[in-house]
């Protein structure tokens, strides 16, 4: 039964900016999904008032180019708070547009952020009672894409 209750449309709460640096990506190859490729994570920074610190090198970001253009994501890295804690991220997301921006983008030519998709919804795992909130909150990165950088505006879905 449809009730006529008012909608509530969830509200979000801005985090932190994480400075992800990449590597060029290593090209796998083709498969019934779509193109192959790894991207290695070096490094970046974490700045924002409830989380800050460092993204540790060892990451990656194994994605799938689709044959509708779509790039599937799965990145998983470290973070290292400023006080020292560790936490774990599984990043998952869609990056799409029109295919000339597209491939401007692949080629690392800048790209105004607003002229294609790229959102993420990220996961953290840690151990730190002081991140524990980070495990139990659902998430939402809005990402951009730059010639040695991901960067990524988190927000908590509240």
């Amino acid at each position: 039964m449809i009730h006529d209750a008012p909608v509530h449309p969830p509200t979000s709460t801005f985090i932190a900016r994480l400075a992800i640096h990449v590597d060029p990506p290593i090209e796998l190859g083709e498969n019934a999904q779509g193109k192959r490729r790894f991207i290695a994570i070096t490094g970046g920074r974490v700045s924002g008032e409830r989380l800050s610190g460092v993204v540790l090198a060892g990451g990656g970001d194994w994605q799938t180019i689709r044959p509708d253009g779509v790039a599937d994501l799965h990145a998983r890295y470290f973070l290292e708070t400023d006080s020292g804690d560790r936490i774990e991220v599984e990043n998952i997301g869609f990056r799409h547009g029109p295919a000339d921006v597209m491939q401007r983008l692949q080629r690392g030519e800048p790209v105004a952020p607003e002229s294609y998709y790229f959102l993420t919804t990220p996961r953290f795992f840690t151990t730190s009672p002081a991140y524990a909130w980070l495990t139990r909150t659902i998430f939402l990165g809005k990402a951009e894409r730059t010639r040695d950088e991901v960067l990524i505006d988190l927000f908590a879905v509240d």
